[in-house]
């Protein structure tokens, strides 16, 4: 067990595009781990580091065995640690340990950052009340319940993906305090719900 926080003084990213730059220079190694990215973030806040494992389960990343579910238990132990407003944020020594291969890591975040700079330029302070207290409670426990279902999104393809999606896009609504976002994100949900329905209502 393993509170991440560092002793660098390095501004923490406060941008989307920021958080991938971060990413790519850690992943200049031949292999990296959760770990080194998250040093690389300097003393960040808990929403930029929710959006690492949300925007990975979004990449073909997930297309690893199991890496689905372990990004899913990182965002619901980062979630959950925002929800009990912890000052801190603490993972466990299996998530920062996790050994990637830095070739694959560089090609899926390469891939996505043009993206990330087209929607982070149209980000705006909109909808506030969506993003303070109490209703900031509402996305925090969405990405909540997100991260806890991905072990079990393993069985639906493209389902962990999709949800992903829907977390990284309402920890950029947090992140940018734009409510307009934040209820984008809930968008993805219902393809989700789609993709579930679709196996399991086909095999019922």
């Amino acid at each position: 067990m393993e509170d991440t926080t560092t002793s660098t003084t390095e501004a923490p990213p406060a941008s989307l595009p920021e958080i991938i730059d971060r990413v790519l220079e850690a992943a200049e190694a031949e292999t990296t781990d959760i770990r080194t990215i998250l040093q690389s973030f300097g003393r960040a806040s808990f929403t930029p580091v929710l959006l690492l494992p949300a925007i990975a389960v979004a990449t073909p990343l997930s297309g690893i065995p199991l890496f689905s579910s372990l990004m899913g238990i990182f965002i619901a132990i980062v979630s959950a640690q925002m929800l009990a407003r912890r000052r801190h944020l603490w993972l466990p020594n299996f998530i920062l340990g996790r050994q990637i291969n830095g070739q694959k890591l560089r090609a899926a975040f390469t891939r996505i950052r043009p993206a990330a700079v087209w929607i982070d330029a149209r980000t705006a302070k909109r909808i506030g009340l969506l993003s303070h207290r109490p209703l900031i409670f509402v996305p925090q426990l969405i990405c909540l319940l997100s991260g806890l279902m991905m072990p079990f999104l393993e069985f639906v393809p493209f389902s962990s993906s999709v949800a992903g999606i829907g977390v990284a896009i309402l920890a950029l609504g947090m992140l940018a305090r734009d409510g307009v976002v934040i209820l984008l994100g809930l968008l993805p949900y219902a393809g989700v719900a789609w993709l579930v329905f679709r196996v399991f209502g086909a095999a019922g």
